[in-house]
Order: C-alpha cells, then sequence, then structure tokens
C-alpha cells in the first residue's frame, strides 16, 4: 500500500496495479485475495465496490469487467470475489447505506453469476476465465466454490434488503451446489476439475491437486459465512495440498516440471501451485497438450505468495495450524532480508497485490468476524486460545482482544466501538458471566452452543478509547 503499487487519484479514486507498474486496471481476480486494504483502510475497498466493480466496469447483464475500464470482459473469480467483498465492506461499515445504495448492482452482478449455471446445478460448466490467465471449461471446484460462496454472501445480503425470495434462490442453488460439488468433484483424497471433452486444448488442472481448491470456504470464513463445503472434505482437500504441494526444497521438483517462473529457488521450501499425483493427467494434458508451449499452465510449478497465504489461512481456520504456519513461515524466510527484499514479495511485478492475503491469514489466528452495522464482533484464537492477545480493527476504530484463562478484555485504543453481541470461543459452557464497561456491571444474556459463547448485551455498548469492555465467566 506504501508503495507506487498503489495510487489515489485527485478525484479520490483508489485504483492499484498487480506490481508496480505491471497489468493495470486494480484487477479484481488478484485484489479478492488481498484481505489487508478493507480491514486496515475500508473506505478504499468501498470506493473500489462503488465506484469502480458496481460503477463504470458494470455492464447491463451485470456482468463486470474485471479491470475497470482496461478491459472489456468479466473473470469467474472476480465476479464472485467482487459479491464477497461487497459484504465484507457492508461489514465494515457502521450501517445500511452502502449496502443500500449498491444492492442494485451486487444483486445484478450476482445475477449474471446465477445465469452462468446454465443448468442449475449449483456448478459452472461453460468458458471460466480466471486469475490463471486463460479460459477453463467444466466443473472446476476451485471457481464452483467460488459461486457457491458468493451465493451465501449474496443470499445474507438480500436478508439484509428483506429481498427473502432473492435469499431463498441463492441458498437453494447453494444447497445444489454444495451437494453436487462433493459428490462430482471430490474423489476421496482433494476436490479436482472435470475438462469439458471439447477443449481440452486449453490449460486446466483436471485430476491435479490444485492451491486453491476449497478457497471458497476459506472465503466464506472471512465475512463470518456458513460452511459451503463440508468440513471431513475440506480437511482433507487441505491435508493433500500439504502432502502433494508443499515441499522444503523445490529444487528436486523444479529440475523435472522446469516450465515457470522461479519464485521460490533450489534449497527453499514453498506449497507448489498444482501437482498432480494422478496418473490420468499431467503436465502435458494440463497445459492443453502443448508441452513445448506451455505459456500459462508454467504457473502450476510455481509458489507465489499470494496464493499460499490464502491456503495457510485456510488451513489455521480448520485447526490446521502447525500446516498453516509452516507455509507462512516459508514464504517468510524466502523473503528474508540475507535472500530478498522482505518488504517486496513478487508476482508479476514488485509489491505485487495478492500478497497482501497475508493478512488473511492473521484473521484466521485470531478467529475474528465482525459485522459493523449489528455491532457484532467475535474471537476464536487458534493459537495459545487462554493466554492470547492480538489488534482488531473495526468500521470507526481499533484496539486489542485478550484472553487470560477465563477473562476477556475488549479494548478500544484509538476511535469508537458500537457493540451489541460479542461471540468468543470456549468449549464449555460457562455458569455465570459477568460483563463489565469500565467501572460499571453491563448486563447481559448469554447462551453457548458448538463451541461459541454468545453474549447478548441488553444496552448497546458505545465504546470510545480507551474504554475497556471485560467478560468474566465461571
Amino acid at each position: 500500500l506504501a508503495t507506487s503499487t498503489c495510487h489515489r487519484f485527485k478525484d479520490g479514486r483508489f485504483y492499484g496495479w498487480e506490481g508496480v507498474g505491471c497489468c493495470p486496471g486494480t484487477c479484481g481476480h488478484v485484489w479478492h485475495y488481498a484481505q489487508a486494504v478493507a480491514r486496515l483502510f475500508p473506505e478504499l475497498e468501498r470506493d473500489l465496490r462503488e465506484r469502480v466493480d458496481f460503477g463504470l466496469a458494470l455492464q447491463p447483464d451485470g456482468a463486470i469487467h474485471f479491470r475497470g475500464e482496461f478491459n472489456n470482459f468479466p473473470a469467474i473469480d472476480a465476479q464472485a470475489g467482487a459479491i464477497l467483498r461487497a459484504l465484507r465492506e457492508h461489514q465494515m461499515t457502521t450501517d445500511r447505506a452502502f449496502l443500500k445504495k449498491n444492492w442494485p448492482g451486487i444483486k445484478r452482478a450476482t445475477q449474471w453469476l446465477i445465469q452462468q449455471d446454465a443448468d442449475g446445478d449449483g456448478l459452472i460448466e461453460g468458458q471460466q476465465h480466471n486469475t490463471l490467465d486463460a479460459d477453463w471449461f467444466g466443473p472446476v471446484a476451485w471457481l464452483s466454490g467460488l459461486y457457491l460462496a458468493a451465493l451465501a454472501a449474496a443470499a445474507a445480503m438480500a436478508d439484509e434488503m428483506g429481498e427473502t425470495g432473492f435469499a431463498q434462490q441463492c441458498r437453494a442453488l447453494g444447497a445444489r451446489g454444495q451437494k453436487n460439488i462433493t459428490e462430482q468433484l471430490f474423489d476421496g483424497e482433494y476436490y479436482i476439475n472435470q475438462p469439458d471433452p471439447k477443449h481440452l486444448n486449453t490449460v486446466n488442472s483436471g485430476t491435479g491437486c490444485e492451491i486453491d481448491q476449497v478457497m471458497g470456504q476459506s472465503w466464506a470464513w472471512q465475512v463470518g459465512l456458513p460452511r459451503v463445503f463440508p468440513e471431513k472434505e475440506t480437511v482433507a482437500a487441505l491435508r493433500s495440498l500439504w502432502k502433494y504441494n508443499f515441499t522444503p526444497d523445490v529444487g528436486l521438483y523444479r529440475q523435472v516440471n522446469k516450465p515457470g517462473r522461479w519464485y521460490a529457488i533450489p534449497g527453499e521450501a514453498g506449497l507448489l501451485m498444482c501437482t498432480f499425483p494422478r496418473s490420468d493427467w499431467d503436465f502435458t494434458k494440463a497445459s492443453g497438450n502443448q508441452p513445448g508451449q506451455p505459456g500459462v499452465a508454467g504457473y502450476f510449478n510455481e509458489c507465489m505468495t499470494g496464493f499460499e497465504y490464502q491456503v495457510a489461512g485456510h488451513m489455521i481456520g480448520e485447526g490446521l495450524v502447525l500446516e498453516g504456519l509452516a507455509i507462512t513461515r516459508a514464504v517468510h524466510d524466502r523473503y528474508s532480508p540475507l535472500r530478498r527484499n522482505p518488504y517486496n514479495e513478487i508476482e508479476c511485478g514488485d509489491h505485487y497485490a495478492r500478497a497482501m492475503a497475508s493478512y488473511g491469514v492473521y484473521l484466521a489466528a485470531c478467529g475474528f468476524e465482525y459485522h459493523g452495522p449489528n455491532g457484532h464482533i467475535g474471537f476464536a484464537p487458534r493459537l495459545t486460545p487462554t493466554n492470547f492477545k492480538a489488534a482488531f480493527t473495526a468500521a470507526e476504530g481499533w484496539g486489542t482482544f485478550a484472553v487470560q484463562d477465563a477473562e476477556y478484555k475488549i479494548q478500544v485504543r484509538w476511535g469508537k466501538l458500537r457493540l451489541k453481541t460479542i461471540a468468543l470461543a470456549t468449549a464449555k459452557k460457562p455458569h455465570r458471566v459477568q460483563v463489565t464497561l469500565g467501572h460499571n456491571d453491563w448486563p447481559a444474556r448469554f447462551e453457548h452452543g458448538e463451541g461459541k459463547l454468545r453474549i447478548c448485551l441488553e444496552r448497546e455498548a458505545e465504546m470510545a478509547a480507551p474504554q475497556e469492555l471485560r467478560i468474566t465467566t465461571a
């Protein structure tokens, strides 16, 4: 954000390259990985949604040109990402003004995505342009999973807008897709694709173990949505990525699999974009049967930090904490100042925007959830959960959350925080919960279920720095 990857125009518009001077238009299929901006400077992402995605880039049929005025066609992952980001931007405000203003565009964009699901089975089978710079064909776990997450996000926003019919439509499609994506694309270890036999001359990871295969669930966790992939199969897929794609030395793999750029060199660890454990699909088929000219299929052999962070955060969120931290550490070590500039994680250009997916790892470690208009905040620390402290950001301020044994503290360090409900991770239901704001007892009700303590304040708390809210359980 502090480099010339990012710019603010005279009219206030926020604009970003993919990397410094490379690939224009605040590219939607790259920037939707970057969780940092919306949490640290939410106004910037709101501007992008309002001025670009649901403004100048939105077409009459609902398609979003993913580079704004710099291209003239949509991408499936960018389209789904714009809908998910709209929910996130709404959650990082204090009221429903942003949602009300942008809902017509959000709904139209969702309807376009639904139209790509031609047979209404919750999976997209047709032409699917995406961030790997190619058009894929056939059911693709990664892209259909993002579609399912976008449907869940649209349903949640429709609920708030009072459009129950549209919410029901989105949920019905989502339910069909959740059933079909696992029945058709889970092979017992991980999620695969079913390439269209009519398009075997195009790039497709096929039955390979692809890095983003369950990204839809990763995105859903970032905005507090329910599951879009079943837990058992999701964890199995993440374990498969650890088994087949993580290596402590990429050099051995790249000696054999040469196409692609060297973002990790021999002796360095990384999570490979795609490997091919099954005998029915290999790099030749993945490259569209053009091994002599692999083009963008070379991406499959690379290690790119934004994708690695996405998986690492998801692993931590699903309880695979050691694996998620190991992947994050691998990136950290590759960008040690002894080797490279630690402030410049490279993909297609310097200071690459997708690397800001790293903030998603932080949010996953905190188990953070927030909905500003509803006055809701929640934490479920994945690291030392009974002795934990971390910073958080909200719509109008920032502060710290701390837990020590049975006492929880939420302190505003700058700005304001409005609270009605609080969710805390705890295995056992407490007998008693006491809430204190400053020196005053604060009346509250509580319930416990699914490993969460849910506290409802009987009177809304409007906190300002340096106020602290304490919750004591017994």
